[in-house]
């Protein structure tokens, strides 16, 4: 498995819908006071809490948020139904996720210099799927005339990393000389608008990436993967309950247990020493150490993780050249947020610069990859 590896082209779509953080917590707190005037007996009563209000100052301090991309406005901000409206497509019509997957894709390979024929295989990887079956990669596949094969993973937030992982491996054993990513994160419909410590979180995007083998590489802006590494340990800290058994276990499928929910202040004490560590693991494997990276294209959950992280490998905190921060404008977008930091900040780089792309959520799951500008 001597065969190099290359990225070779990214992509981003980015939708045209935007919510500030003053209009989130304005219908926030809209819905909050309407919540509690319907149930003021039950709250007196203390069988129901009552809804706190929040502000626009708690959510960039809590997260470093300002605002967040969505695929429909519409509805979300309305206090009688907080979520999206989303008009349901027919069979015959392309998927959401596929259409937006379709749009990030297409750069991506503008980007690499390739067409559909120069592509073996599509992975559609993401924290979210819209349907189990057919899988939404084979139809990305059809949608861009892409012979081969396609298939979807699940890995929550470390989708891209552990898709992008699967490409690296395909190609280093010859099964696949060029490999399409995609990670089409429709996260909104996931989203419980009612929960003041978690409506803010989450953006819908969609980033797609291209890896080849190293004979094939025309794109003048490419990195070398030099290795990669994963990591999972199982908990409950972040999830999501929402399946294809909730028709049969007699509860309500929509209830705030069965969309996202997280334990924050565990999942910030458990990740952030976890992910430094593994960060501190793969560059060991290379006799490199964290002040030989030129850039840290790190996961865009939370600016608070992302600098401790930072501190702790290398005893200070890394500056916004170094660990590009997209989560101000973009939100936590789930498994996208890496590949966001990269496609926006990596044509800078010199020839032999370092980088480390590392996606770390739910799972536990930590995905790496080591990459120098070629």
């Amino acid at each position: 498995m001597t065969r190099q590896v290359v990225i070779s082209g990214t992509g981003l779509w980015t939708p045209q819908h935007s919510i500030s953080n003053e209009e989130l917590i304005d219908s926030y707190n809209d819905y909050a006071d309407k919540f509690n005037a319907e149930n003021a007996e039950k709250i007196d009563a203390g069988e129901v809490s009552a809804k706190p209000h929040s502000s626009a100052e708690f959510v960039e301090k809590a997260s470093g948020i300002k605002s967040r991309y969505i695929y429909e406005k519409e509805g979300v901000l309305d206090i009688n139904r907080m979520r999206p409206v989303i008009a349901e497509r027919s069979d015959e019509q392309i998927s959401n996720q596929a259409e937006i997957a379709v749009e990030a894709a297409k750069k991506a390979m503008k980007a690499a210099n390739k067409t559909a024929e120069d592509i073996d295989a599509v992975i559609v990887s993401c924290a979210y799927l819209q349907r189990s079956y057919p899988a939404i990669a084979i139809e990305v596949q059809a949608e861009l005339g892409i012979k081969g094969f396609g298939f979807d993973m699940l890995v929550a937030c470390s989708a891209a990393t552990f898709g992008m992982h699967r490409a690296y491996e395909m190609i280093k054993a010859e099964t696949a000389k060029t490999v399409l990513v995609i990670n089409p994160e429709l996260v909104s419909p996931q989203i419980n608008y009612t929960d003041r410590d978690s409506h803010f979180i989450f953006g819908d995007v969609a980033t797609a990436i291209i890896l080849e083998s190293e004979e094939t590489v025309t794109s003048e802006n490419a990195f070398n993967v030099l290795s990669t590494k994963a990591f999972t340990q199982f908990s409950s800290n972040i999830r999501s309950n929402h399946g294809y058994l909730n028709r049969a276990n007699d509860t309500d499928p929509y209830g705030a247990d069965k969309l996202f929910h997280q334990e924050g202040r565990k999942v910030f004490k458990d990740v952030c020493p976890l992910a430094a560590e593994h960060i501190r693991e793969h560059l060991a494997k290379h006799d490199l150490l964290p002040e030989n990276l030129t850039r840290w294209w790190l996961h865009q959950a939370n600016i608070n993780m992302n600098t401790l992280i930072s501190k702790r490998l290398l005893g200070r905190e890394a500056t916004r050249e170094e660990a590009p921060i997209v989560l101000d404008r973009y939100a936590n977008t789930a498994s996208a947020g890496s590949v966001i930091a990269f496609n926006l900040h990596n044509e800078d780089l010199a020839k032999g610069d370092y980088g480390i792309l590392c996606s770390f959520g739910a799972g536990y799951s930590i995905g790496s990859l080591l990459v120098q500008k070629r």
